[in-house]
Order: C-alpha cells, then structure tokens, then sequence
C-alpha cells in the first residue's frame, strides 16, 4: 500500500521494533502505548506505562492486529489504531453491526501533519480492516475545538471519507460508520 512516497504496513512481528521507535519519538504517545481503549479489566489492575507497552507487544507477537504504520522510505512517521472492534473494550460503539473493525486514534510525527495523511491512513485502514473480514469501519472522532479526544480524529474527515453518523458516545464523541 503506497501513495505518494508513503507506504502503509501493518504492525506484525516485523514491524513491531519500527512502531515502538515511533511511540518513543518526540510528541508521541509513549505514556499510553495505544492501550486506553483496549485494557482488559485484567490488564487495568497493572496499568502503567511500561505495562501498557507490555501488552500491546503481546498482542502483535499473538498476532493480534491493532493498526497500520505510515512510513517515508523505511522511517515510520504515523500510525492508525484500526482492529477488530471486539479487541477493544467501552468505546461505545453501534452494537447491532459485526464484523465491525474500529479506528481508535492516529498519531503523525508533528513534520508530516497537515499533508493529507489521515485520509491516506483512513482509506488504508478501510482496505486493511475489508481484507481481513471486516464488513464495517467504525470510528469516533470529535468537532475539531473539542478540549480532548482530538486523537481520535474530526468528524468532518471521516464524513469525507464516507463515515455516517451514527450516535454520541459521551459528550464529545460522534460513533460513526462506514460500509466497506
């Protein structure tokens, strides 16, 4: 999968030593390893940062999908949270739909923000999700002058991207869909 320079991998056993270069660069979330929405209440117990990475190292070595990397020749610069909504646990999803996969959140090194790479990282992690059985992509973005959840993505790209509102998961998230 490649456009523009940019080439999208998933995070396997292969890539695991790139994403984990990406979380450890500067600005990225290291503190949270991508595990916010994921612990289980097992995992809650011990929910530290050095466990979180933990625990989502063993879910690619049990070869769990949690997402997509976007690299520049072979540096990662960007990731897309994008799984099997059922590996992810409270996001308050359409429940009535399965074979739903979820984008939970996107994070881009701060030099390659603002070129398009949530769309590109978007439509990548709609064929990602549709090559591996998913009949949806569900996400959960925010207005953009939402105080918290930016992460997540806005509202307006993912309408550009064909997501439909679906509902309101707490006060700032929009639950929104897509047919793939």
């Amino acid at each position: 999968m490649a456009s523009n320079g940019i080439t999208i991998k998933p995070v396997d056993k292969t890539t695991w030593s790139d994403f984990e270069r990406l979380f450890k660069s500067k600005g990225a979330p290291s503190y949270c390893w991508c595990m916010a929405w994921r612990m289980t209440k097992e995992e809650l117990k011990n929910n530290t940062s050095p466990s979180r990475k933990k625990f989502i190292k063993k879910r690619v070595q049990t070869e769990t999908p949690i997402g997509l990397l976007a690299y520049v020749e072979d540096v990662a610069i960007a990731w897309c949270s994008v799984a099997p909504r059922e590996t992810y646990q409270r996001l308050g999803g359409k429940e009535d739909l399965d074979k739903v996969w979820s984008i939970a959140c996107f994070f881009i090194k701060r030099e390659f923000r603002n070129q398009g790479l949530v769309d590109q990282l978007i439509e990548n992690a709609k064929k990602y999700a549709k090559k591996n059985g998913a009949k949806y992509v569900e996400a959960y973005p925010v207005e953009p002058d939402s105080p918290s959840y930016r992460f997540m993505g806005f509202v307006s790209t993912f309408e550009k991207a064909g997501f439909n509102f679906v509902k309101k998961a707490g006060t700032r998230r929009h639950v929104m869909t897509c047919k793939i």
